[in-house]
């Protein structure tokens, strides 16, 4: 099984991506949080700096696209290959976002398919990269997802990741798994399956039902344990003491470069408690924990109570 991390907007940028590899079992391959092309820039500066080589050293790295444009998608697209040597790209049809649903990309664009199906006809007679997509399976409308797909099928998609949610659903509710049994038996290429594997359980019970399955992404699932992969992979890991350890030096890396950037502490502390809001996951009678996390206004005040909890608390 090949297993990916999803993109997930303001925390896997490349400072965490370089951590997690050094301290946790890596996955196959990383995707980055997307990069939105405009008519003023290709590539925010952000943007270029979470895309450069030397910041994603050791790691298969690609570069996620949004756009509703096919002639910004092309720009961002060779530019990422001319500068930087990459070979795929992938267009992210999946952000539930209603800021970005609204300009009519990520997900919205599910809803303008006679669009859709023109922007790839451009993309894939013009882009001499590869191109893969993520995606969800319909806006309004599940109904939606077996026109959806057979319009994918015109196109030499690289890899499509499903994930079995439509844009209303955002991450609640259960997973459509009726629509990806649809994707499993009719995508004629490489599929990937995304969305609530969070346990060794859930993803046995995915394989159980999709046995040729090649990859699976994996996102909140990862940032609540980042240790997933290795359980997943069946490989032995090492004691709670050991794992505690790791992560507290992780959540150290993180900090020191993490604070080398950001302007001030207020904007460390507020980077910090994104990290928290799935990583408490991993730690016993971790309640008072988390919400004294969300309430404090001082990195001083964090600092000790991450410290109580490295201290105190044992991983699950």
């Amino acid at each position: 099984m090949n297993f990916y991390f999803a993109p997930m907007e303001g925390i896997t940028g490349h400072i965490y991506r370089r951590a997690f590899h050094k301290f946790f079992p890596a996955p196959d391959t990383y995707f980055t949080p997307f990069i939105s092309p405009d008519g003023n820039k290709i590539l925010r500066n952000k943007e270029k700096r979470d895309v450069l080589p030397e910041n994603n050293a050791g790691m298969k790295v690609i570069p996620q696209i949004i756009t509703n444009r096919a002639d910004y998608f092309l720009m961002a697209a060779e530019y990422l290959k001319s500068e930087y040597g990459y070979t795929e790209v992938n267009l992210n049809l999946g952000c539930p976002s209603g800021t970005v649903v609204s300009k009519g990309k990520g997900s919205g664009f599910l809803s303008r398919l006679n669009e859709l199906e023109r922007f790839f006809a451009e993309v894939f007679e013009k882009c001499s990269l590869d191109v893969s997509v993520k995606t969800r399976v319909g806006r309004t409308d599940a109904d939606d997802w077996e026109e959806i797909l057979g319009l994918f099928q015109k196109f030499p998609i690289q890899e499509l990741t499903v994930h079995p949610r439509i844009q209303k659903d955002f991450y609640k509710g259960q997973i459509r798994m009726e629509t990806f049994a649809y994707a499993y038996e009719n995508w004629n290429g490489p599929l990937c399956y995304n969305g609530d594997i969070f346990t060794k359980e859930s993803y046995e019970k995915l394989v159980s039902r999709f046995p040729k399955l090649e990859s699976v992404m994996l996102g909140r699932g990862l940032l609540s344990d980042p240790y997933l992969i290795g359980r997943l992979r069946e490989e032995v890991l090492p004691e709670e003491a050991s794992r505690r350890a790791t992560v507290r030096e992780f959540h150290t890396q993180l900090m020191e470069e993490y604070g080398a950037v950001l302007s001030c502490d207020r904007d460390l502390l507020y980077k910090m408690k994104e990290l928290w809001f799935y990583l408490l996951d991993s730690f016993e009678d971790s309640e008072r924990a988390r919400k004294q996390i969300r309430k404090c206004e001082k990195l001083s005040e964090y600092k000790v109570i991450v410290a109580d909890l490295f201290d105190n608390h044992k991983l699950l």
